[in-house]
């Protein structure tokens, strides 16, 4: 009987260690800047595919908000991908990011010491039939909130 109640402490003991590592692990990884800032590509892309476009400009990053003013960036996406495309919408997919060291968004400016790159493939069905785009995605961390980038280089 003692025996039998030291196998079951035992293994209580194996699992309870098990169960605690696999929590560790996956707190870690949902803390991660890999997977905080596809977080931020994923918040992007679903705002932009049911159209609120003030919301996704929101996610960019200052450099980017320089180009544009939010007002003319939310015509631009409507007049492009609504208006000239012929479509309400758009499926995404992001494909697994990379860790970039010294990136810059475009020539002239600062690098950032990390990015995360990401491909986003954006499939629409539209008036002119099915196609793809393809844009990469870069996510550096702008006072203490992950912000959108594209190359400019």
């Amino acid at each position: 009987m003692r025996k039998r109640q030291r196998s079951i402490l035992l293994i209580f003991i194996i699992l309870s260690f098990c169960s605690l590592i696999v929590l560790i692990s996956a707190v870690n990884y949902l803390f991660s800047p890999s997977y905080q800032s596809k977080k931020v590509v994923e918040a992007f892309y679903t705002h932009e595919q049911i159209g609120h476009f003030a919301e996704s400009w929101e996610l960019l990053h200052p450099y980017m908000k320089d180009r544009w003013s939010k007002e003319q960036f939310m015509a631009d996406r409507y007049h492009v991908f609504i208006g000239h495309f012929g479509t309400d919408t758009f499926q995404f997919t992001i494909e697994e990011n990379s860790e970039v060291k010294d990136w810059k968004m475009a020539e002239e400016l600062q690098p950032f010491d990390v990015a995360y790159k990401f491909n986003v493939i954006q499939t629409y069905e539209g008036k002119y039939g099915k196609f793809s785009f393809l844009q990469e995605v870069y996510v550096v961390k702008e006072e203490e909130e992950w912000r959108i980038l594209w190359d400019y280089n």
